[in-house]
Parts: C-alpha cells; sequence; structure tokens
C-alpha cells in the first residue's frame, strides 16, 4: 500500500503521460470555445491564421494523443496487475474498484463540467480489457491489431464508396449553431449542464460505443502486450527496433494526417486521417520519447513533463475545471470569443502553470488530489499523502 518510490517509476512513461495531456489539451481547446462537434471546421476555420493554426493541430496533435493515452492505459493496467499480485491481493477486485471509481468520476466530469470526457469511455472498455490480461504479449498485440484494423478498413471502404457517389456531401450542423454558442456564452449553470449532456449524449451512445470500441479497446490491448514485453524497461535490447518502428510510424501516420489537404477535405478522407493516421503518430510520438528518454541531456529537458504526467487525473481535470470557467456563462463567458490561435496560446500557458504548480506539489505530496483518491478507493486503505520532508 505504500507509495512507489520515485526510483522505481519509469521516467519515459511519467513524460508521455505529460506530453499526451498536452496534447490532448490542445484538442480540447477547440471545443472549450467553439462548437466543434457540431462544425465542419474546414469552413468555420477557413482563413487566415486560424486555418493554418488548425491545419497544424489536424496534422499533427488531433487524433494522435487519445491514442498515446490508450496505449499508456493499457501498460499502466499490466503494471498494476504485477503489483497487486506481488503484494498477494485479488487483481479482478482491485482493478474492478479502480475502474467503478474513473466511471464515476467520468460521469461527474462529463455532466457537469465538459462534455467532451474520456473517462467514461475508458472505464467502460476497461471493463471489457479486464477480459484479456491473461493472455500473452504475442496473443494481445495481434488480437489488438487485428480488432482495430479489419473493422475500421471496411469502415474506410464505405466512406470512400459513399464519397464517390454523392462527392459534395459534407458536414452539415446538427444543431442551430448560434443558439448553442448563447448557451454556452450566457446560459445558468442549469442550461448549460442540461446542453452538456446533450452534447455528452451526441457523442456517446449506443450507435456511437462500437465505434469509440474499435478505436480504443484495440489500443489498451496493444499497450498492455508491449508492457508484458518489458520493451521501455529494456530499451538498450531493442533500441534499433524502436528506432525503426518510431520512423515508420511518423512517416507514414503524417501521410495519413495530411490526406484531407492532399486529397479532398471529405468524410472519408477526415475518417482515415485520424483512424489510421491519429495511432500511427501517436506510436512515432511515444517510440521516440522513450528513445530520448533514455539520453541524459533528453531526459534532463523533458524532465518536466513528467511533473504532470505523475498528476496526470487531476491535471486532466484541472483542464477542464479551469477552462469552463473562462469560456461559460457562469464563468467569465468567453465562450465562442477566442480564435484557434488565442486558444492555442492558452493552453501554453496554463500548461506552463500546470507544470511549475505539479512540481511544487510533488515536493511535498506523493499523490495527487484525485490520484489519491483513486487509490484509497481502489484499495480500501488511505495511502499515505504527505512526505516525510
Amino acid at each position: 500500500m505504500y507509495p512507489i518510490s520515485d526510483q522505481s517509476r519509469i521516467t519515459s512513461i511519467d513524460i508521455m503521460r505529460g506530453f499526451a495531456l498536452l496534447g490532448i489539451f490542445l484538442v480540447n481547446m477547440l471545443s472549450f470555445h467553439s462548437p466543434f462537434i457540431y462544425i465542419d471546421p474546414f469552413t468555420w476555420w477557413n482563413d487566415g491564421t486560424d486555418r493554418t493554426v488548425f491545419m497544424l493541430i489536424d496534422v499533427f496533435v488531433q487524433a494522435s494523443f487519445y491514442p498515446l493515452f490508450a496505449l499508456l492505459f493499457g501498460y499502466g493496467v499490466m503494471i498494476l496487475r504485477e503489483r497487486v499480485i506481488l503484494k498477494g491481493l485479488s487483481f479482478p477486485l482491485i482493478v474492478f474498484r479502480r475502474f467503478s471509481f474513473l466511471l464515476v468520476i467520468g460521469l461527474l466530469h462529463a455532466f457537469f463540467i465538459w462534455h467532451g470526457d474520456i473517462l467514461v469511455t475508458y472505464a467502460l472498455l476497461g471493463f471489457i480489457f479486464i477480459l484479456f490480461v491473461k493472455m500473452s504479449a504475442k496473443n494481445l498485440i495481434i488480437i489488438g491489431i487485428v480488432i482495430y484494423t479489419l473493422p475500421n478498413i471496411l469502415l474506410s471502404l464505405l466512406l470512400i464508396l459513399a464519397t464517390l457517389i454523392e462527392p459534395e456531401s459534407g458536414m452539415t450542423p446538427f444543431v442551430n449553431v448560434q443558439s448553442y454558442m448563447d448557451t454556452y456564452q450566457n446560459g445558468s449553470f442549469a442550461e448549460i449542464t442540461s446542453q452538456r449532456i446533450a452534447d455528452w449524449y451526441f457523442t456517446n451512445n449506443l450507435g456511437t460505443f462500437p465505434i469509440l470500441a474499435i478505436s480504443i479497446l484495440p489500443l489498451f490491448l496493444i499497450g498492455g502486450g508491449v508492457q508484458k514485453l518489458k520493451l521501455l524497461e529494456n530499451m538498450e535490447n531493442h533500441k534499433k527496433l524502436i528506432q525503426m518502428l518510431a520512423a515508420f510510424s511518423l512517416i507514414i501516420g503524417l501521410m495519413f494526417k495530411s490526406l484531407p489537404y492532399l486529397w479532398d477535405e471529405n468524410m472519408a478522407a477526415q475518417y482515415i486521417q485520424d483512424i489510421f493516421g491519429g495511432p500511427l503518430v501517436a506510436i512515432g510520438y511515444g517510440l521516440s520519447i522513450a528513445l530520448l528518454a533514455n539520453q541524459r541531456s533528453m531526459k534532463k529537458i523533458l524532465s518536466p513533463l513528467t511533473y504532470v504526467g505523475r498528476l496526470s487525473l487531476s491535471n486532466y481535470l484541472f483542464q477542464s475545471i479551469v477552462s469552463s470557467l473562462i469560456f461559460y456563462g457562469y464563468g467569465l463567458g468567453f465562450y465562442g470569443e477566442i480564435s484557434v490561435l488565442y486558444g492555442t496560446l492558452m493552453v501554453a500557458v496554463i500548461f506552463i502553470i500546470q507544470i511549475l504548480f505539479s512540481r511544487l506539489w510533488l515536493q511535498y505530496y506523493y499523490y495527487g488530489p484525485f490520484e489519491w483518491l483513486w487509490r484509497s478507493f481502489t484499495y480500501f486503505h488511505l495511502p499515505r499523502m504527505k512526505r516525510m520532508l
């Protein structure tokens, strides 16, 4: 039940978590300040600086950081399993509590703070992931790749066919965008909460869950398989392989991510861009960080990300709380008033503050506030929070 010592942590994993949180925040900011889920961004931000900044986010960030976090989630569950078994505890019971707490926090986050929550999806798919954890590393990776690629190739072909039949089809708003923006900008907490729940259900329902499942669960499996191979723990033994995989993933992934700008900004191109380009770029980013973190000079440069990564749940929720207070009517009411450029600059400022505050916090405490609650519920035990200075 004792805290994991700083020396026992895998530094590259903490750096990846911090890096993933930065990327997730950059993408989420588009929804914090604009009606991103209901618009065609290619026409909404169609000229000037906003168009350029959105394009950079779209190619290098969008759909590349939630896959990285999903891979790390699977990796982390396998580490948890090893440690729970070593302690002589019941892994199914411990992990059931862990995902149950995550589900509750996710629902509170989605309904009362921000509709774009990912924790509910991770928790629900985590319960399914438990069924696979005893498999070998090889089987986890193979099954993950098969579950991911086959249905998504089929869906991509169907979208290409639909585009060929009706090439002029595109995204049309599902809501009155102006009324929607007025609600978030000027509405009361109750009005915004009602809209927030509707927005959450729009992207999280029985129709969309299968798509979420084939996009995220396989990444849990692949991340878990990589952990069983001890790839990051034995970097020197696999260095050439990791270098090749990182280069291949980044090159091919960025080619996919550039597809809407090379082919056409249609639904088929956007789906293929995200569903295949996103995870490949995520793998490239993750493996590149693993290689860089193995070099003393680069490890020092990347080390600020570890502070955010070690408090990943608290920092993820903090980003949503602060952003909702800046943009929503019960806060400063800047919804719809911020450009993509200024939203991106706000991410940089808030994230720097998170780095500084996380570093200060970890000087005095072992866990972030939500990490401490999560661990307490997982083990039904109050762990030591404050460091002995």
